[in-house]
Formats: C-alpha cells, structure tokens, sequence
C-alpha cells in the first residue's frame, strides 16, 4: 500500500500541530538536539548540570571582554567541547551569549 500525496500531508500537518501543541504548554517538541544547557529526558528538556557550568565559564570570560575567538581558544584548552563533542568556534560561542541574553531564544526546539 502506497501513501498519497494528500496522506503525506496531513500527516505532515498532524505532527506539526502536535509539536506545536507541545511547545506551546512548554514541553521540547524534539526539533533537533536541545540547546547547550539542556537535555531531553523522558521528552521534558532538563539542565545539563555541566553544560550549565561551561556557559557560566563563557559568560564571565565575555564579561571580563575577551573576544569570542579567544574564549573558544579558551574552552578548547581546557578541553572543553560543544554539545556534539566538537571544539568550540567563535560562532559557537556567540549563540550560547545570544540564548543567555535573550537575543535568541529557543524554548521547546522552536527558535523564535
């Protein structure tokens, strides 16, 4: 048995309507991995305790005014690495400043 292109779709439609629902009553509707910070157990996003302490790390480095580039130099020498065990870039950096202060947010997997 063959889907149509009309079943496709509201199947499509269906599911984004449910991760929209789910969202919008504040549960991570799986978009992705989560932001740096958090994790997804049992569907419920949740700190990451360590990843907390990292972007604690890379806000007072940012305040005391180092450049994005030096604080991932930084991370990377500490042995730090990114939520993908990757090391960290200057871009990297800059969204983790721009979560925490609010430039971007990310709640539920859905950038707004």
């Amino acid at each position: 048995m063959t889907a149509t292109p009309s079943n496709d779709l509201s199947a499509w439609e269906r599911l984004e309507q449910g991760r929209q629902a789910k969202a919008s009553n504040g549960g991570y509707a799986g978009y992705g991995s989560p932001a740096f910070g958090q994790r997804s157990i049992d569907g419920e996003l949740v700190d990451d305790p360590e990843e907390c302490r990292v972007i604690e790390l890379i806000r007072r480095h940012h305040k005391s005014g180092k450049s994005l580039q030096k604080i991932a130099d930084w991370l990377n020498e500490q042995g730090y690495t990114t939520k993908r065990g990757q090391p960290w870039q200057r871009i990297s950096v800059k969204r983790v400043l721009d979560r925490l202060y609010g430039k971007v947010s990310r709640i539920s997997g859905v950038t707004l």
